[in-house]
C-alpha cells in the first residue's frame, strides 16, 4: 500500500504519516515546509519527503502518481483567506482522476455535518461566527469531493487536541455522535484516517467524531 498524506507536517498529519509507517505502509509526504522529515526520509525506505506546493498542479500530479490512496490534512489560515483547504482538495482531487487513483480520507471540519437532512450545522443560526470563514473552506472542499466522483470520506472533527492517539473515540455518518465531547485528540482522527483507507466503512460519507 503506498499513500500520499498531503499536509504531513501538521498534528494531525505527522500523526498519519507515523501511523501508517507502523503499518507497513510506503507513505510520500508532501509538504511546503519538508525539512523536519528529512531525516526519517533517510534512514526509512519506506518514507519518501516531498517538497511542494499543493496550489501547483504539477506537483501534486507527480506527488499522487504510482499512489494506492490519498490522504489530506490540509490546513490554512483561520480565516480561511488563502484557500489551501478547498482549492488544495480540488486540484488533488484532479490528480487524482488523471492518475487513477480513486481513494481519499480527508480532513473538515465539524460545521460541514448534518443538523438535519436539509441543513448543515454551519448554516444554522447558532454557529459561531468566528469559526466562519474557515467552516466555508470546509464547506467548499466538500463540495469538491462530492462533485469528484472518487471514494471519498470526509472526517469533519470538533475542537482538535494535540495529543497521541488513545484509541478512545466514537464516530457518526454525516451527523455529529453521540455522546459528542467536542473535543478529539489528533492522534485519533490520523488512526480513523488510516484505517479507513482500507476498512472503506464510511466511502461517500461525512464522519462525525468525539473522544470518549
Amino acid at each position: 500500500m503506498i499513500i500520499t498524506v498531503f499536509g504531513a507536517t501538521g498534528q494531525v498529519g505527522k500523526r498519519v504519516v507515523s501511523q501508517a509507517l507502523a503499518k507497513g505502509y510506503a507513505v510520500k509526504a508532501f509538504g511546503r515546509n519538508i525539512e523536519t522529515l528529512i531525516d526519517k526520509d533517510l534512514h526509512d525506505e519506506n518514507f519518501t519527503a516531498i517538497k511542494g506546493y499543493v496550489f501547483d498542479s504539477e506537483e501534486v500530479f507527480d506527488a499522487v502518481k504510482g499512489s494506492d490512496a490519498v490522504i489530506s490534512t490540509l490546513g490554512g489560515s483561520f480565516d480561511g483567506s488563502d484557500k489551501t483547504r478547498s482549492l488544495g482538495i480540488k486540484n488533488i482531487t484532479h490528480a487524482m482522476k488523471v492518475t487513477g487513483v480513486e481513494r481519499i480520507v480527508a480532513l473538515g471540519g465539524m460545521g460541514v455535518l448534518n443538523a438535519t437532512e436539509t441543513t448543515q450545522i454551519i448554516d444554522t443560526p447558532d454557529y459561531p461566527q468566528m469559526f466562519y470563514p474557515v467552516g466555508k473552506e470546509h464547506q467548499q472542499a466538500f463540495r469538491f469531493l462530492q462533485a469528484s466522483n472518487l471514494d471519498w470520506t470526509f472526517i469533519c472533527p470538533p475542537d482538535i487536541l494535540d495529543q497521541d492517539e488513545t484509541g478512545k473515540y466514537i464516530t457518526n455518518a454525516d451527523y455529529p455522535p453521540t455522546p459528542n465531547y467536542y473535543k478529539i485528540a489528533a492522534g485519533d482522527i490520523a488512526d480513523f484516517m488510516v484505517n479507513e483507507i482500507t476498512a472503506n466503512q464510511f466511502i461517500h460519507h461525512r464522519v462525525g467524531i468525539s473522544k470518549l
